[in-house]
């Protein structure tokens, strides 16, 4: 079996463009699962970088220079097909990959979000990113291939990882099931608000939720649910 980690940066803003895509491959063998060197390409974009994004994976136009043409689903296809069909693709919040990445270029492949497997495997971690999933499971990674952070290449190296580390304890059937499983969003999954129910959130950090281009989609509709529940209801925290 062959499980093909993914991860995207992305230009930010509207619309969104992948500048950046990496694979790390982790394969069955005798001895157990094995990860295999990641790679990684750049495009570069029709658009502009939005300052944010620059802020999170310091990728500039600058560095983007001599690359040749933009992203598109043949370049995707032809990456994701490097090395072979995989068995599934796999990503830490695959909502976020499969945003930008449709089902003609995947051709039916299921998907293993190791962000919703991990919550499942391990529901007292301080939290659930990978990096903070790699300090706390104590992953030892050689640094030159685990960072710097939110560039494509480490953090699928840093996936890979966690990947490995659900496999010693889950089947890959099981991380496909905790995948499609619906996330319970009773309460907010993260931020400033994490932990708290959703009628106790101002509705300005609702509204961010809502805008914020990348943010989960399921996040993204729950946070829509309660506005559209405060107009009716004419009840409304502000602040």
């Amino acid at each position: 079996m062959r499980l093909r980690v993914i991860d995207i940066e992305t230009s930010g803003g509207e619309p969104s463009e992948i500048i950046e895509i990496a694979a790390v491959d982790v394969v069955a063998d005798p001895g157990g699962w094995i990860a295999e060197p990641p790679r990684s390409i750049l495009f570069a974009p029709r658009g502009p970088i939005s300052v944010h994004a620059m802020a999170i994976h310091h990728l500039t136009p600058a560095h983007l220079a001599g690359v040749e043409g933009p992203c598109d689903d043949g370049a995707l296809a032809a990456f994701l097909s490097d090395g072979g069909r995989p068995d599934a693709l796999v990503a830490h919040n695959a909502s976020f990959e499969r945003q930008h990445i449709g089902a003609g270029v995947t051709a039916g492949l299921p998907w293993i979000c190791t962000l919703k497997a991990a919550r499942a495997a391990w529901p007292e971690a301080p939290g659930h990113s990978n990096q903070v999933l790699r300090y706390w499971r104590g992953l030892d990674l050689d640094p030159a291939l685990a960072m710097p952070p939110h560039r494509a290449g480490p953090d699928a190296w840093v996936t890979a990882h966690i990947l490995l580390d659900l496999l010693r304890t889950a089947s890959a059937d099981d991380l496909l099931a905790w995948s499609l499983a619906p996330r319970s969003l009773d309460r907010v999954p993260f931020g400033r608000h994490r932990g708290e129910p959703w009628r106790a959130v101002p509705s300005p950090y609702l509204d961010w939720l809502m805008a914020e281009p990348e943010m989960a989609q399921d996040v993204a509709d729950r946070a829509r649910a309660e506005r559209a529940g405060r107009t009716r209801e004419g009840a409304a925290p502000e602040a």
